[in-house]
């Protein structure tokens, strides 16, 4: 008994660690919090309002229960990189207190640490993307600079520099290095990236964060990864969770109306991992999909885009047969801006985008002749006579047009914006806020099977056919704000 209880003990201090490993962000912002507060219950029980010592240390307990109780609340995904490596000189000694410096150079901001006694030293939570600039200096000896350096979201990049003493006289210094992205010792799992320049290159029929996922071999390419379904994922933005707690019809939010809840244009890089060793990562079983969005930098830039195709730009044919190919008519256009307030320390990005698309409400129309045995494939059986009777009757006695019967069409429309300013306050702390919207709709008919006639459909089919009122329209709406 006592053995299984020593072992529960390990276990219980190792989920601690790891709990305040992954949320030491959140731990030292509570440390402040806990500070201060116990600066202010002092100060009242100075001036006499606390009489008594058991009220203080009741105040206080409350507080570091709060705090610890509530780390994991504000644990987030992965949105950063990380550079370490090992600072030696010639002879391969280690170089304690060599100085490290990484700049961003898109950005201006910088990242600097010091080498430990062991000559090691590390750069956590940078930007990702790039490229980055590394330099390396020591007194006596000569600097080092590696650049053209870009990072993936959650990539471990070591970098390792060998000094020279500076009364050697060298000629040109080159170095050299390859990183591996797949065989890499610092990999937590199986795990695929999508960098910015992939995202711009690679074809997307609805600019979909879907069209990129599918480069990961274990996805079916609807969001299905290792044969779980994808109720099952974790999706999130800027490692904030975004998923969509209904879930029947898309994992992210907007799904009800076919509507992506982020512009394809603010997207940066993106992160498919199915099972990673890494305690900053979970909440899942299927994969988790980690979006990282655009930052603005030092250059002002901006674009305006338009995305149009109709039924012509859409095969009709599967070898010789030919299929129904209905009208189609899809309009996406949006713009992009970004650029500094401050320069090095204080930008914006902004990409809104607007998406109009009208698919055929019905591909069948009413009979005309009174003889259903020269229909076509698009005809009913339904007589227009009688469609128009119907009509007619409801206008009449009840006051309700329920709308044509063929001929009309179905909207998906929908409107986003995503807003995001990057702060950089000093080298060792940034402030990030992103405000993200959507307003969506799309027009759906009936249910084409429930209350109808001998399960034979409500249609639009050769037997039935509705009329356009009688179906619905859904409403997505987003206000999703991030820091």
């Amino acid at each position: 008994m006592l053995k299984s209880t020593n072992k529960l003990q390990k276990l219980v201090l190792i989920s601690l660690k790891l709990n305040l490993y992954s949320s030491i962000k959140v731990a030292i912002f509570y440390v402040n919090l806990m500070l201060r507060m116990i600066f202010i219950l002092l100060k009242l029980q100075k001036g006499g309002v606390l009489m008594k010592k058991k009220h203080l240390l009741l105040n206080l307990f409350l507080i570091a229960f709060i705090a610890v109780g509530n780390m994991n609340i504000f644990a987030q995904g992965v949105t950063t990189a990380t550079i370490n490596g090992f600072v030696s000189d010639s002879d391969g000694s280690p170089l304690p207190g060599a100085n490290v410096i990484a700049v961003h150079e898109p950005s201006g901001t910088r990242y600097g640490a010091s080498t430990r006694e062991s000559g090691v030293f590390i750069l956590p939570s940078l930007k990702i993307g790039g490229p980055y600039t590394v330099t390396v200096s020591f007194i006596g000896f000569n600097t080092i600079t590696k650049s053209g350096i870009y990072l993936n979201i959650g990539q471990v990049l070591k970098l390792d520099f060998k000094m020279t003493s500076e009364s050697v006289e060298l000629g040109e210094l080159v170095v050299t290095g390859e990183v591996d992205n797949v065989l890499n010792s610092d990999r937590t799992g199986a795990e695929t990236y999508i960098n910015a320049d992939e995202v711009i290159a690679l074809p997307s029929i609805k600019r979909s964060t879907r069209d990129l996922t599918r480069l990961d071999p274990r996805s079916d390419g609807n969001f299905s990864f290792g044969g779980k379904n994808w109720l099952y994922n974790n999706y999130s933005v800027d490692g904030s969770y975004f998923n969509n707690p209904f879930g029947l019809d898309n994992p992210s939010p907007g799904g009800q109306t076919n509507a992506e809840p982020l512009p394809y244009d603010a997207i940066e890089q993106v992160q498919v991992s199915i099972a990673p060793y890494d305690v900053r990562e979970g909440g899942f079983t299927g994969a988790g999909i980690n979006t990282v969005t655009k930052s603005g930098t030092n250059n002002f830039q901006g674009s305006i885009y338009t995305f149009y195709r109709n039924e012509s730009m859409q095969g009709d044919k599967v070898g010789d047969a030919v299929i129904i190919n209905p009208k189609l008519s899809f309009n996406q256009y949006g713009f992009t801006v970004s650029g500094p307030i401050i320069k090095n320390k204080l930008f914006f990005f902004i990409n809104g985008e607007l998406e109009r698309r009208e698919d055929p409400g019905t591909n069948f129309t009413a009979d005309t002749d009174g003889d259903p045995t020269n229909n076509d494939a698009g005809t009913s059986r339904v007589q227009a006579s009688v469609m128009d009777q119907i009509r007619q009757r409801m206008i009449d006695v009840y006051n309700y047009d329920p709308g044509p019967y063929q001929g009309f069409n179905h909207r998906t429309d929908n409107e986003k914006i995503l807003m995001k300013l990057d702060w950089n306050i000093n080298d060792h702390n940034n402030l990030t806020f992103r405000y993200n919207f959507l307003d969506a709709l799309r027009d759906k008919p009936p249910h084409p099977f429930a209350i109808s006639y001998n399960n034979t459909g409500r249609g639009p089919n050769q037997n039935s056919l509705p009329f356009k009122n009688a179906g619905y329209t859904i409403n997505n709406e987003l206000n999703s704000f991030a820091l």
